[in-house]
């Protein structure tokens, strides 16, 4: 496998930007939570904007505990705008508008839904995230679930074993509405994780991204 690397640390003398994008609460954490973890880890003083589309009820106080334990001492701002969950596309003009807030943070790095899932919040989290950032690195992440949609993704994110034992720990002791599930199991995670990191030459885990866009800046 080839590998091109590229430094997220030449972000012009300050700290890299995130904005990690979701529908629901803990797809975040599902999708990019150990990545997040050795972003945090691997670049001191990293900033976050953590973004919950849809959160009522018992859903908020999860999303907001989650995300305040996946992002630890990080600089953050969580924003939880309160959508209706599953009816997304029937409020896209709110939803659009709410996109439009996020740019003044001006990231460096963007995590969000894959284009090609199935479920239709995260469709359309992912729409609009390209929709608003048109010049970011954007990378799309995957939400294992009954609708079989997992693709073949092309951007990896090796995992320590640090990370992916709390990313474990954290989903299971903040989603406790998730946990009567029967696909809501540290099972499934840790076996999608191990698949990725088989995929990328690794004993280990790893987390896996759709990436549809990459520039490569030269120097002059």
């Amino acid at each position: 496998m080839q590998e091109f690397r590229f430094d997220l640390t030449a972000t012009a003398g300050r700290a890299l930007r995130v904005l990690a994008l979701g529908a629901h609460a803990d797809d975040i954490e599902i999708g990019a939570g150990g990545t997040v973890l050795r972003l945090i880890e691997d670049f001191p003083g990293v900033e976050f904007q953590w973004v919950v589309l849809t959160s009522r009820g018992d859903r908020t106080a999860e999303a907001r505990r989650s995300a305040e334990a996946f992002l630890g001492p990080a600089a953050k701002s969580i924003e939880l705008p309160g959508f209706q969950d599953g009816f997304l596309p029937y409020s896209g003009g709110e939803v659009k508008q709410f996109f439009e807030t996020l740019k003044p943070f001006a990231p460096d790095l963007i995590l969000t839904h894959c284009r090609g899932d199935l479920h239709q919040d995260h469709r359309l989290a992912c729409e609009l995230t390209w929709n608003t950032f048109r010049d970011h690195l954007i990378l799309e992440y995957e939400i294992p679930k009954y609708d079989g949609d997992l693709g073949t993704p092309n951007f990896y994110v090796p995992l320590r074993p640090e990370h992916v034992q709390r990313k474990i720990g954290l989903l299971a002791e903040h989603f406790g509405s998730q946990q009567g599930k029967h696909w809501y199991q540290a099972e499934t995670f840790l076996g999608l994780m191990r698949i990725r990191g088989m995929e990328c030459h690794l004993a280990g885990h790893a987390e896996a991204f759709y990436c549809r866009k990459v520039v490569l800046a030269g120097a002059g």
